[in-house]
């Protein structure tokens, strides 16, 4: 039997998803994010990429690190790369072959792609009777199934745009690909919900997640407030429909964010202000007030916020329990994190860059210490033999 040991550090029996082969079929950024989880909680991740461009995202940059795209690296950690040509016989016989020994499946493509190359789920339930099939969709199985989804797109037609941005200026999209995270989130969720019923039952499970229905679950008040209503919420810039304040203010030399959840908060802060009238003022006593009166209480909150720097607002309302805070960039947010005791942060070797810590911590274990990104194909002859000669799992070989 040829041997396809796993890295050192990353075979770890005490690990929860220790044991559970992952074939990944998906791309970009929602699927992959979701098999970095299960790799990262002790999964064995073989990622399928195509022969010769690979996963679509490792062509995306800059920004560039020495061993590729930083995009790439992002969501592919401690997986293993085998380049597989679908349209060939022999490869999609190893595609396949791969299918009978996972325990879960993982793809994003369209309907149309999966059923020619027989990883449709009534083709798949055929592979391997025990499996579980994780399906990422731009907008579900049905009445969009033929429409590509792209998270700029959907952060558009799902309305997350609608309520982003100054409400003078144009609709705005996020800083980031969050309906893909939410989405990846949600693949998690279900991959490992559906891996405890396979476990119960024994039978074939099917997964679906598409990042329509992840946005709209994600957009939580706003959607509720829709549903209750039947009116769409707009944008508000900063501020929050149903409270306030909640939103930045501006100080002598900047912005501040100042979220004030309670009226017990508004008080503290109207004592740190140097006003205690404020918190009694029938404009603003209660939430209600001041949500209807929110006008007249961000001219009185700047009056007196102009009176100082933002950083120190921050530290005296911090003192008094009120939550505040500048507005960082992401390198401020790092060194503020790792200030505060968090590991964010895990180095890698050969010069590849750092990894974003996993985010969940554990009492009985610690996630998987990460191994880099593969390069596209880095592990075909490992996984080739394995496929073509072998009938155990990789990390039941010796």
């Amino acid at each position: 039997m040829a041997a396809f040991p796993l890295p050192s550090d990353g075979d770890d029996p005490a690990l929860p998803l220790h044991g559970v082969v992952v074939a990944d079929f998906s791309r970009v950024l929602a699927a992959p994010m979701a098999t970095m989880t299960l790799a990262d909680l002790g999964a064995t991740v073989i990622k399928v990429e195509h022969p010769s461009r690979g996963d679509d995202t490792r062509s995306w940059g800059p920004p560039w690190t020495p061993h590729g795209s930083s995009y790439f690296a992002a969501v592919n950690r401690s997986k293993r790369s085998i380049r597989l040509d679908l349209t060939d016989a022999t490869d999609l016989a190893l595609a396949h072959e791969l299918v009978r020994r996972a325990d879960v499946l993982i793809e994003n493509f369209l309907d149309t792609k999966l059923t020619r190359f027989g990883l449709a789920p009534e083709q798949t339930r055929t592979l391997n009777p025990r499996l579980v099939h994780c399906s990422v969709t731009g907008f579900g199985s049905r009445g969009g199934a033929a429409i590509p989804g792209y998270d700029f797109v959907v952060q558009a037609l799902g309305g997350l745009m609608s309520i982003t941005g100054d409400p003078t200026g144009d609709p705005m999209k996020v800083g980031v690909a969050i309906v893909d995270v939410l989405t990846g989130k949600d693949a998690t969720i279900g991959i490992l919900a559906a891996l405890r019923a396979r476990d119960r039952s024994g039978d074939f499970q099917r997964v679906e997640v598409n990042l329509l229905s992840s946005l709209l679950s994600g957009l939580v008040n706003q959607s509720s407030s829709y549903l209750a209503t039947g009116t769409a919420p707009g944008r508000m810039g900063n501020q929050h429909p149903s409270i306030a304040p909640y939103e930045t203010l501006r100080c002598r030399d900047g912005q501040l964010a100042l979220a004030c959840g309670n009226d017990g908060q508004f008080r503290a802060l109207a004592a740190v202000l140097g006003d205690p009238a404020l918190g009694t003022d029938p404009r603003f006593a209660t939430n209600r007030d001041r949500v209807t009166h929110r006008e007249d209480l961000v001219r009185a909150l700047e009056a007196r916020l102009s009176a100082d720097d933002a950083a120190s607002w921050q530290a005296r309302l911090t003192s008094a329990g009120v939550p505040a805070g500048r507005v960082h960039g992401i390198d401020q947010a790092f060194a503020l994190a790792e200030e505060l005791g968090l590991d964010v942060r895990h180095p890698m070797p050969c010069g590849h860059a750092d990894q974003v810590a996993h985010p969940v911590t554990y009492s009985g274990f610690a996630p998987r210490s990460p191994t880099p990104p593969p390069s596209l194909g880095q592990h075909d002859h490992e996984l080739r033999d394995w496929l073509s000669t072998t009938t155990a799992r990789p990390e039941e070989e010796s």
